[in-house]
């Protein structure tokens, strides 16, 4: 069952917060071997090369229209060999996935759903079958930001024989994590949910476990069941970056999906846009920056995606990792209520204050969240649940050792929040 891929929800690293669509083997390899170095011991291991690897052209985080990508005869789009030279001589992504795997992580890509215009405006061949790319194409199904891809018409002979050779040549290649794009979004042209379904067929025949990640949000909460029987991660949200209005926005969702929180089932709240972060989303470097958040935004957020579980996928440049950053990716308390935390959920929402409560085998949690811009007490509500502690607690972020009636006269930063935990 494919759902045992992920008992816990995933944690990585994937390279657009940084890079964009521009990302080099070079810049892949580099933050592997930081995360191998300084983060796998805390549970990191999957490191996901993110969209536009198959375009030689790829400079930031802008798509060029209608730009030639790399494709095989049988219309699959394979590493781009100016930014990936390992993958000269038809080698693909093998030898990057096995030089990650040589350092104890996990690989991933990203892909968009469908098949290349390029190929079904030549009408190349598709392994497996007699149809061709014009065979199974959906010209009316595109993608509104991106002009990569027509959609596959599920309907279509040769449509599952086209999924199927996809899934076939990223085992081969050692895949091991699956992004797709351009599939979950509900807003313009609904949820893919027929490509959905020959993705998780491709999935489950192709003879590898591979976490299957699914892109943009927001998903619709309707077809939440739907997600859970055929993906590990599914987006909340569109792309989330350093701005608290989108991280304000996080909580309502994450009070909304926490009931389809589970093993091998993870509503993904986006990667982290922290640390050290657009290295080339503008083509000129202009925004490559430190993140936009303040440390108590930071705080909020590491302590919100943890108790949620939602997945765990950084993008900042790991090269320049800061003691800071660390400290917010290893901390042990957020480790163990995303690891193990169970029965999460939000039980006091007014106004700006909010709380979510969560337990492990070892401990029990309770944040209070401010999401206010002047500092504020903690709700009277939060008594009952701090008492559930017992008398001594930790309060984590402050790292001391508080009474309940210490804590219930504390006051929480602004945008900031208070995590306590049972001794």
């Amino acid at each position: 069952m494919f759902r045992t891929y992920a008992q816990t929800p995933p944690k990585g690293w994937n390279s657009w917060d940084s890079f964009g669509a521009s990302v080099t083997e070079e810049e892949v390899l580099g933050n592997a071997e930081v995360m191998a170095k300084n983060l796998k011991d805390s549970g990191w291991e999957y490191v996901v090369v993110d969209i536009q690897w198959y375009e030689p052209r790829g400079d930031s985080c802008a798509y060029h229209p209608f730009t030639e990508l790399h494709q095989d005869e049988y219309s699959r789009v394979i590493p781009a060999t100016n930014r990936f030279p390992s993958s000269a001589g038809g080698q693909g992504f093998k030898p990057l996935a096995d030089a990650v795997h040589a350092m104890g992580l996990k690989f991933g890509i990203h892909i968009m759903r469908g098949i290349p215009r390029q190929a079904v405006h030549d009408n190349t061949k598709i392994l497996g079958t007699q149809r061709t790319a014009r065979d199974i194409a959906d010209a009316n199904s595109i993608c509104h930001w991106n002009t990569d891809m027509y959609g596959v018409d599920a309907s279509k002979e040769g449509s599952q024989a086209y999924y199927d050779s996809l899934l076939a040549l990223y085992a081969s290649w050692g895949v091991d994590f699956l992004k797709v794009d351009d599939i979950a979004d509900s807003k313009l042209y609904g949820t893919h949910t027929g490509e959905i379904e020959l993705i998780r067929k491709a999935i489950d025949g192709c003879g590898r476990p591979m976490v299957l990640s699914l892109s943009p949000g927001p998903a619709p909460i309707d077809s939440g069941t739907f997600f859970q029987r055929h993906a590990n991660m599914w987006r909340l949200t569109d792309d989330l970056w350093d701005n608290w209005h989108q991280l304000h926005d996080m909580f309502g969702r994450c009070g909304k999906w926490s009931a389809f929180v589970g093993s091998g089932s993870w509503p993904d709240c986006d990667m982290l846009p922290l640390g050290h972060i657009g290295t080339r989303t503008a083509a000129d470097g202009s925004e490559a920056r430190m993140t936009r958040f303040t440390k108590a935004e930071q705080r909020s957020l590491m302590t919100l995606w943890s108790i949620f579980r939602s997945p765990l996928l950084f993008g900042g440049d790991l090269r320049k990792l800061d003691d800071w950053t660390r400290s917010l990716l290893t901390d042990p308390y957020l480790i163990d209520a995303h690891q193990n935390g169970r029965d999460a959920r939000e039980v006091y929402r007014k106004d700006d204050l909010v709380i979510w409560v969560s337990a492990s085998d070892a401990r029990k949690y309770v944040a209070c969240f401010n999401l206010a811009d002047n500092p504020a007490g903690l709700p009277a509500a939060a008594g009952e649940w701090l008492r559930s502690l017992g008398g001594e607690m930790l309060e984590v972020w402050a790292n001391r050792a508080v009474s309940v009636a210490d804590a219930e006269t504390a006051f929480i930063a602004p945008h900031g929040v208070v995590l306590y935990v049972s001794q």
